[in-house]
């Protein structure tokens, strides 16, 4: 990896892969998506998991698939995300006892998310150590998405079809990765078949919640998971938690969906001249 080319200082480092920099912030690739979370040295240590607990209702999934909203009605209150019990115990692979309606239910997640073109809203993050940033987030299939934080957190996140940048605007600086090595690939792709394209480890319902959880290794750095979260009642993506190799859980809520409205095609762009970044390969 080259070093960023900002003042040593301020340089981000790798460590089991979370990004950690003097802004504040670490850079988590998730399912998603790439999310600053808190800085490392606020992170509270996670307990040891308890034996895997039962109650997870399977819902059926007979019911046709609702088309997406086009415009949600505006929410005064930001949600509160779901923060996941940090003692849960998800097994390293369970594919093979998945029945017929686990395997309709992730198709139905699958089918949703394929649905989509474009998808623009608000969302609201809880990171390890339970502080919340907010901000907006725009997305343009194939391969395009870009975060913005609100202030004080002066990073945003940008993936043009092929790269994606990590920006601090403040310190006029960025990084920059393939896209195809990252799990924006899943949300990104114009069509996904979970229980296919990507290794599903879990799939339960309740009557709020559709979850598919995604694991991902890496020889390097660990085994990440993330966990999509689909309304049951209306059909539509509510909130995504990534899990690093350390166990640290990252989560993002979304909420004002729309997915009418194209974005501007320049919120995608990457500036190589005013942000020279080092490349994270």
């Amino acid at each position: 990896m080259r070093p960023a080319t900002h003042h040593a200082a301020n340089r981000l480092i790798i460590r089991g892969g979370m990004r950690v920099g003097a802004t504040g912030l670490a850079v988590a690739f998730v399912a998603g998506l790439l999310v600053p979370a808190a800085f490392a040295q606020a992170i509270p240590m996670p307990r040891p998991a308890p034996k895997a607990r039962g109650g997870n209702i399977q819902m059926s999934a007979s019911d046709p698939i609702r088309p997406p909203v086009a415009i949600a009605p505006k929410t005064a209150t930001p949600p509160n995300p779901v923060i996941p019990d940090p003692r849960r115990n998800v097994p390293a692979s369970i594919f093979a006892t998945f029945d017929a309606n686990q395997k309709a239910q992730a198709g139905k997640v699958s089918a949703y998310l394929s649905s989509l073109s474009t998808l623009s809203g608000n969302f609201v993050q809880v990171g390890p150590d339970g502080s919340r940033t907010t901000g907006d987030f725009y997305i343009q299939k194939p391969g395009k998405v870009r975060f913005e934080y609100d202030a004080p957190t002066t990073i945003a996140m940008i993936a043009d079809g092929s790269s994606l940048a990590v920006r601090d605007n403040k310190l006029a600086t960025q990084d920059i990765y393939p896209l195809s090595q990252t799990p924006l690939r899943y949300l990104l792709s114009d069509r996904i078949d979970l229980m296919r394209d990507t290794n599903v480890v879990a799939v339960t319902a309740d009557d709020l919640y559709i979850s598919v959880t995604i694991e991902e290794k890496n020889a390097l750095v660990g085994t990440s998971r993330l966990m999509l979260m689909i309304g049951t009642k209306d059909n539509q993506l509510k909130q995504w938690t990534v899990t690093d190799p350390q166990g640290y859980d990252t989560t993002v809520a979304i909420y004002n969906l729309d997915t009418i409205k194209k974005p501007d095609p320049g919120l995608f762009k990457i500036d190589f001249t005013k942000y020279p970044g080092g490349s994270a390969n």
